[in-house]
């Protein structure tokens, strides 16, 4: 309660979801590390192990960060818009982050080997995902972070804003099959069709990975579920684009 207004409560079910989501996702970053310990030597940056780099922080930034990015605007219905922006911005460059790390981790491993890079349908979905990520970043930073942007242009970029978040969570989640299905051809090609082991927990990883998506995208599509504006949000935008537009607080020109 602030000011006699009281603030809107979360609809039915959203918590639920949210920690769904949560658990899926922290059971795939915990999978992925089995995988790559139990049966791949561990990760390191030095030596063979730096290509293990990759897998997790691919899961980890352009998977499990970024869809948690996505749903900043869900879980904090009581925050100011401000805060929940910056938080959105600053996941998804944690993301970014993690995933550079991840694409320098396996250029470097594939380089020390002599392996060819970027001609697998994985490399191609994997860079163009990082690619659009990078400029779905900058757009987002300067349409709703960088204070000379204006009301209309916001307005008319949001739903494209929205669509490719969406799109690339999707596009990440593609990837991430796609090489965990290239790792294991490499290197248990003659035992995978035997259900070893190491296929099994790397295909579990791969479901994780997509139940991850689906609660996540779930949660999002929800109209009911999204975070309605604040009392004072609805009254600066309105002075906003009275300031930036020309109109009345009506709407009227």
């Amino acid at each position: 309660m602030e000011g006699g207004t009281s603030r809107p409560a979360g609809p039915p079910g959203l918590s639920a979801y949210v920690a769904l989501s949560q658990a899926l996702g922290l059971a795939a970053v915990a999978a992925t590390g089995a995988w790559l310990g139990r049966y791949r030597g561990g990760v390191a940056w030095a030596g063979a192990l730096r290509l293990n780099v990759h897998p997790l922080c691919m899961v980890v930034g352009m998977v499990f960060l970024q869809g948690d990015a996505l749903l900043v605007y869900r879980v904090l219905r009581k925050e100011a818009k401000r805060s929940t922006k910056v938080l959105h911005a600053l996941l998804h460059g944690s993301a970014l982050l993690v995933a550079l790390v991840g694409i320098a981790a396996v250029f470097e491993a594939h380089g020390e080997k002599g392996i060819a890079h970027g001609y697998s349908l994985h490399s191609w979905c994997g860079l163009a995902a990082l690619v659009l990520y990078v400029v779905q970043w900058l757009l987002g930073f300067g349409f709703f972070l960088f204070p000379g942007a204006a009301f209309a242009l916001r307005g008319r970029y949001k739903p494209l804003h929205v669509f490719g978040g969406v799109a690339l969570l999707v596009l990440s989640l593609a990837a991430c099959l796609l090489g965990i299905t290239e790792m294991l051809l490499f290197n248990i090609r003659d035992s995978y069709s035997q259900f070893a082991p190491e296929g099994v927990l790397a295909n579990t990883l791969g479901l994780l990975l997509v139940a991850f998506g689906l609660v996540v995208g779930y949660i999002l599509t929800r109209d009911d579920w999204k975070r309605p504006p604040l009392p004072e949000e609805l009254a600066l935008s309105m002075d906003f684009k009275t300031l930036t537009e020309g109109e009345s607080p009506s709407g009227s020109q």
